[in-house]
Formats: structure tokens, C-alpha cells, sequence
């Protein structure tokens, strides 16, 4: 009986993340770019994950408030922390088409760019995850983690339609390897 209230569990917190996904697309997205189907997104365990910790710190709050304060406060920590990670899950997108493509945040307006805005790339190796960090014209950062679903296909776009719109032959670029994430110009030589 346990094994079956446990999936129950699962399907129910994966089903809410599903719908919240789905009911928040349809709400706050609605350019061209985020309609193409064409997206790097956070892994979708955040939202899970998140959804997980904030069901955990409510239990472990209502059910503390009897035994002392540590379990309020620690049941406190990871709700915020739970919440956090839903909300970094439904905000943080980059969406693209063709000919541009929308950068997405928490907390920010959304930002739509030309290909031809990319300036030049910064690679960075973090606790075994490369980091892509794109560098703009308008001195914005974009900063991508290359385990996320969809990054290399954006990047690929992102090089056709930037030598495209800025009229170079993508074979003249000799920095251009994508075996080594490696798209655009690197910081040494702007």
C-alpha cells in the first residue's frame, strides 16, 4: 500500500508541474519566438524538485509547531527554498526563431536580441559543468549551462543566423568548434 501511495504522490507532483508549465506558457508567452517550439530551458527537475521541497517544508512547519522550533525553521528554509527553485523553473527561458531570439529571467523585462547582437563567447568550467556565457552589444551577459535542454540546438542557430545576418561564411570562422562549445568569438579576440 505504501509503494502505491508513493507513485500516487510522484504522478500528482509531475502532473502539477506539467499544468503550472503549460498554464504559464499560455498566460506570459505569447511572441513569435516563444511559439516556434524552439527553447532552452531549465531541466525540468527543478520544478519537481522544487515542488517536492516547498510540500516538505509545509508538512515539517504545521507539523513542528508541537515539538519546539527546529522543525518550523528548518520546515520554513525549505519551502523558500522550494519556491525558489519553482519559480527559477517557470521564469528562465531563451526562445528563439530564425531571426532573434528572447531572453527570459526572473524579476527582468524580457530581452529580444538579433543574432548579429552576439558579440563574442566566454567559456567556463564549473564543478564539471561548462557554463557558455554569451557577451552582447548592449553589454548584457547571457549565461548558459550547457546540461540544459535545448542549448546546443539554440547555439547552433545562434551561429547560422548570426553569420547570416552579419554576412560571413560560416567556414571562414576559425574559432567556430562546436565539439568544444565553441561558437562565436572568444573574449581574446574582441
Amino acid at each position: 500500500m505504501g509503494f502505491i501511495s508513493v507513485i500516487l504522490i510522484a504522478a500528482a507532483v509531475f502532473g502539477i508541474c506539467f499544468l503550472v508549465d503549460k498554464g504559464f506558457a499560455k498566460l506570459f508567452r505569447g511572441k513569435a519566438q516563444h511559439m516556434s517550439g524552439m527553447a532552452v530551458r531549465v531541466n525540468k527537475r527543478y520544478g519537481a524538485f522544487g515542488i517536492i521541497l516547498a510540500a516538505l517544508g509545509t508538512a515539517a512547519i504545521l507539523m513542528g509547531f508541537s515539538d519546539g522550533w527546529l522543525l518550523p525553521v528548518g520546515g520554513a528554509i525549505l519551502l523558500v527554498m522550494g519556491i525558489c527553485m519553482v519559480i527559477y523553473y517557470l521564469t528562465f527561458g531563451v526562445f528563439y526563431d530564425d531571426d532573434s531570439f528572447i531572453i527570459a529571467r526572473f524579476g527582468k523585462k524580457s530581452l529580444t536580441y538579433q543574432y548579429n547582437q552576439i558579440k563574442t563567447q566566454q567559456l567556463y568550467v564549473v564543478s564539471g559543468n561548462t557554463l557558455i556565457e554569451l557577451h552582447m552589444t548592449d553589454g548584457q551577459n547571457i549565461s548558459l549551462q550547457a546540461g540544459m535542454p535545448g542549448v546546443y540546438q539554440f547555439m547552433d542557430k545562434a551561429f547560422e543566423g548570426w553569420c547570416r545576418q552579419k554576412g560571413i561564411e560560416p567556414g571562414s570562422c576559425g574559432y567556430h568548434d562546436p565539439d568544444n562549445s565553441c561558437w562565436f568569438p572568444p573574449m581574446e579576440e574582441a
